[in-house]
């Protein structure tokens, strides 16, 4: 059976596509519309035309025209404006100017390890980050754009007198990270409507109490993405590295630990780990130390003790783990196009192990498929 999104954009042509697609259609964003040569681009101007002026009459275009992507996935503008937060809210410092001026000064050798009184608020606002979370996840299905998720994230956090901590962290424009298929993190939320055969990672963080907790998952969206057996191999293996490596959480379990697991999983299926990217402490503050890396003969020091909250989010890939940014300075994605995944807990370390503070409920959409025997 042919691959649709291998299939040539021609009316009257079942050959596969090649590389040749719509200059038109680039310029404005548009997926897809490769076409197998000239020729047949050529003989179906006519009718593929009328594409562009019902994509023309919206006022969405592409931001970036001349920009090499990387994969198809392209951005989609305009933004929607800012959405507000109630100032009866707690905001965390970089609210107004963008700037987290207590994370900056932070000392990157120290480490916090809560009482009691922290913990609980730890537990609190992690429970709350994945109501909003799940509440996110409901609303995947294909034909939705990623607005529409930030918005319908935006309204739970509010919902739940939280702030969503990336609005405006280093000034990100939204309250969600929506990353698809190439996209490997930070993708920000547009109107890109997301189609069945992707593969999507939202990415929750919210501020409540004067804590932050800060969870993500890769959602399968649509039949299609459930019967692509590369995006299952990706997304299950990256759900089960990141399982493993929750599950040495400990006292005295060096940091340097986790990669050497997640990595090793990642290779035994094929994939790669992308190292760029890491867990960190959170707690009153977003990403403070330590700094977690994923991948093996890391250099990182310390080792857990009880009272330490911090997340674990390994991010894996089917091809090249080297990534590349978007001209937006947020949108980080593979060079060579393929697909990435990631999966990402708060935990607390306790006297005797690990309390997984953000762990998915019965109810939570999603969850594991099994992967294809090959």
């Amino acid at each position: 059976m042919t691959d649709p999104e291998k299939k040539c954009s021609g009316a009257d042509c079942d050959k596969e596509a090649g590389t040749l697609q719509c200059p038109t259609c680039l310029k404005l964003g548009l997926k897809g519309s490769f076409f197998c040569e000239q020729d047949c681009f050529k003989r179906n101007w006519v009718t593929h035309k009328a594409v562009h002026k019902t994509q023309s009459s919206t006022g969405l275009y592409n931001p970036f025209p001349k920009y090499p992507f990387s994969g198809r996935v392209r951005p989609v503008y305009p933004l929607s404006p800012r959405r507000p937060v109630p100032k009866s809210i707690k905001h965390p410092d970089w609210a107004e100017d963008g700037i987290p001026k207590r994370e900056n000064r932070l000392n990157q050798s120290k480490w916090d390890f809560l009482d009691l009184k922290g913990q609980e608020a730890m537990r609190k606002v992690c429970r709350l980050g994945r109501e909003v979370l799940d509440i996110t996840a409901a609303a995947i299905k294909p034909g939705v754009t990623t607005d529409y998720l930030d918005e319908v994230c935006h309204n739970a956090c509010v919902e739940r007198n939280s702030y969503p901590s990336p609005l405006n962290y280093n000034h990100f424009p939204k309250s969600v990270c929506t990353s698809v298929n190439e996209v490997v993190c930070h993708g920000i939320p547009d109107q890109r409507i997301i189609l069945d055969g992707d593969i999507l990672n939202l990415d929750v963080s919210i501020y409540h109490g004067g804590y932050h907790a800060d969870l993500n998952e890769t959602y399968y969206v649509g039949d299609k993405a459930k019967a692509d057996p590369d995006s299952i191999r990706l997304v299950e293996t990256t759900r089960e590295a990141l399982d493993m490596a929750i599950a040495i959480v400990k006292p005295g379990t060096p940091i340097r630990e986790f990669g050497k697991i997640i990595e090793k999983h990642a290779k035994s299926r094929g994939l790669e780990v992308v190292k760029t990217w890491g867990g960190h402490g959170i707690n009153s503050e977003f990403h403070p130390p330590p700094w977690i890396p994923h991948y093996a003969k890391n250099k990182a020091v310390g080792t857990c003790k009880p009272g330490m909250t911090f997340t674990l989010e390994p991010i894996l890939t089917l091809g090249t783990n080297r990534e590349m940014d978007w001209p937006d300075n947020w949108t980080n994605v593979t060079v060579d196009g393929k697909r990435s995944a990631q999966f990402e807990h708060t935990m607390l370390v306790t006297e005797t192990g690990v309390e997984v503070l953000t762990a998915r409920r019965d109810d939570s959409p999603g969850g594991p498929i099994p992967i294809p025997e090959a």
